[in-house]
């Protein structure tokens, strides 16, 4: 079908609906060329002060305290690990459907926010106050449920938080103030909870009481913070009252996103190791620097690294103002790479070396924690010129989620590889734990760094672009045809592409060659393949978490390695088989109610050729 020459558009202006909703929720967001105010980025930024601060003691502290004061054995802790992440495969992607659907009066992410920022913080009091005498499997099983707990409830209030950013503000330099802003939050709750607990609260109160208070304390301060958030910031009205998208069919079409595909491999890739600094640094600094103070060293260790990135977060923005994100951020990545090569280097006695990498590792930290979801909102931006439609939390969902499951390798497999190769608590380790110790810590990082940067060397857009593609979206919203800056084509606005949006939505149940099949042999073919994915999935998770289950059942043996993976495997397939039964029930619906054969023609005309250009851009 050929598509009419798009009128002229003339120079992007904020929408009107958003301005005048600005006007009347007291400028709580703003148009393009618009900066938010103050109290916003305040408002917006300071919970992750608490929700960053809680996370260094479950990634850094949690491990060692579980092992070498709970005398939980490191195999049943892994497997817990990798049990909380396996869950969050389903809990991810459900929550970011549900904010993207809810309309209360609250707007979509608020009420969540409001509601899991306090279970949270209950969780976490919990998860760092085992019950006195609590030890071995009791303890291990007290750790689980906690643990598993409160990831549940932080997934409740991170995704919709995560999701509300993009909608503040859609001008490509704002938002990277805005999530500046946020990740300065990040670095100062951070700093606090690597210096409080092993520089201040254990001398005086010992482990035990030393983390409870600490949990007490940021646990109250997250929910008065989530609490603020909810009544300073307004969401706008015309992201939550728009129409809303099929679950399955929108996880589809989030992965025809092509930048965000190389957005999404670049960070999938890095996530690999990503839990490994955090993970590793108490072993490294008690077994292989070995200094006589080790529990204030690491708090030190880490006010250094955090403190440094805190410290230069002004000038990189200052230098993404200047030279734009992705420059940037390949600058950081090269210079993290460079910081992971020289701590593989130290040894026994280098305390002084090893603090002057971590400066140089922690000015590159700066950019990867505020750029990753700044550049994210920009790919949604993209999104949006396809499909018309806001889809923050799904996005933030699939980020998420994929990157949680592929962090579950570097949470737990190390452990499970120290407890294999003859790791005690609380002795001089061997000479092999202690290089498995550094290679882990330094090396592998490296390496999985290198490949995500090879990866985001393909990412597409930049300011020019992103401009661009605002003008698209607006020119849309006014019926006019609008070109995509990345490929050239030129796109009609979604309601006018040759399939209705309704009957377009639900037809991407279905894959290309799924709906051909169809085409030639009916509704029976989509119940087949949809039942037999459906069918495999579910049995390979059954099979994955029923040998898990059969191996712990002799609780005197130890899980190792094989046991986090089949984990991981367990969860990955449940998800899957929650996907195809969802997909399923759209083939029964397609049995009763098929859709007309020209119809799925057109529809399936229209996504090949959207395909095609994106892949000849490439």
């Amino acid at each position: 079908m050929a598509n009419p020459e798009p009128r002229a558009a003339p120079e992007p202006t904020p929408p009107a609906s958003a301005s005048a909703a600005s006007a009347a929720s007291g400028a709580t967001f703003a148009g393009i060329g618009e900066k938010l105010p103050i109290g916003i980025k305040l408002a917006y930024g300071m919970p992750n002060f608490a929700g960053a601060a809680m996370v260094i003691p479950i990634a850094i502290h949690m491990n060692l305290f579980y092992s070498d004061t709970i005398l939980v054995p490191l195999g049943f802790i892994a497997l817990s690990i990798a049990a909380a992440r396996a869950l969050d495969a389903i809990t991810d992607p459900l929550m970011g459907w549900i904010s993207d659907h809810t309309n209360s009066r609250w707007g979509r992410r608020i009420p969540w926010m409001f509601v899991g920022a306090p279970l949270c913080a209950v969780a976490f009091v919990a998860l760092f106050r085992p019950p006195e005498g609590l030890t071995g499997t009791p303890a291990a099983g007290w750790f689980a449920t906690t643990f598993i707990l409160y990831f549940l409830f932080h997934t409740v209030y991170v995704i919709p938080h995560y999701g509300l950013g993009p909608e503040l503000t859609p001008d490509y330099k704002e938002r990277s103030s805005l999530f500046a802003w946020m990740e300065g939050f990040t670095l100062l709750g951070t700093m606090c909870a690597a210096a409080l607990p092993g520089l201040v609260l254990i001398p005086l109160l010992g482990a035990r009481d030393a983390y409870f208070a600490f949990a007490l304390i940021f646990g109250s301060i997250l929910t008065v913070l989530y609490f603020w958030q909810c009544y300073r910031i307004k969401e706008r009205p015309d992201y939550y009252q728009q129409a809303k998208n099929p679950l399955v069919p929108g996880v589809r079409r989030v992965m025809r996103n092509r930048p965000f595909r190389i957005l999404l491999a670049s960070y999938v890739v890095g996530s690999i190791s990503g839990a490994i600094p955090g993970l590793m640094t108490p072993y490294f600094v008690k077994y292989v620097l070995k200094p006589d103070n080790p529990d204030q060293l690491i708090g030190l260790y880490l006010l250094v690294y955090f403190a440094t990135g805190f410290l230069t977060l002004p000038l990189w923005l200052r230098l993404v103002r200047r030279f734009g994100k992705k420059p940037i951020s390949i600058v950081s990545r090269a210079m993290g790479v460079c910081g992971s090569l020289m701590l593989f280097t130290m040894g026994e006695g280098d305390v002084v070396p090893s603090l002057l990498v971590l400066v140089w590792s922690g000015t590159a930290f700066g950019p990867a924690i505020f750029l990753g979801p700044s550049i994210q909102a920009d790919v949604i931006d993209y999104d949006e010129l396809y499909t018309g439609r806001r889809r923050e939390g799904q996005y933030g969902a699939m980020w998420a989620i994929m990157t949680k499951f592929t962090v579950i390798p570097s949470a737990a497999v190390p452990l499970a590889v120290l407890a294999s190769i003859g790791y005690v608590p609380n002795v001089d380790q061997s000479e092999t734990v202690r290089f498995a110790i550094s290679a882990i810590y330094g090396l592998v990082p490296a390496i999985f760094g290198v490949l995500a940067l090879v990866v985001f060397l393909f990412f597409p857009i930049n300011e020019k672009e992103h401009r661009q593609i605002l003008e698209g979206v607006e020119a849309h919203k006014r019926g006019d045809h609008a070109r995509d800056p990345l490929t050239g084509t030129l796109l009609a606005p979604p309601t006018s592409r040759g399939v209705d949006e309704e009957t377009g939505w639900f037809l991407d149940h279905f894959s290309e060659r799924e709906l051909s099949r169809f085409s030639r042999e009916g509704a029976g073919a989509l119940l087949r393949s949809t039942s037999i994915g459906a069918l495999v999935s579910f049995a390979i998770s059954a099979a994955s978490l029923g040998s898990v289950a059969i191996s712990l059942s002799d609780l005197t043996q130890k899980p190792g390695t094989s046991m986090v993976f089949l984990v991981v495997i367990g969860g990955f397939a449940f998800s899957a088989g929650i996907f195809h039964l969802l997909r399923l029930r759209a083939a029964y619906r397609m049995r009763s109610h098929p859709v007309e054969s020209q119809v799925v023609a057109s529809h399936l005309e229209v996504t090949q050729s959207l395909k095609q250009t994106q892949r000849a851009a490439a």
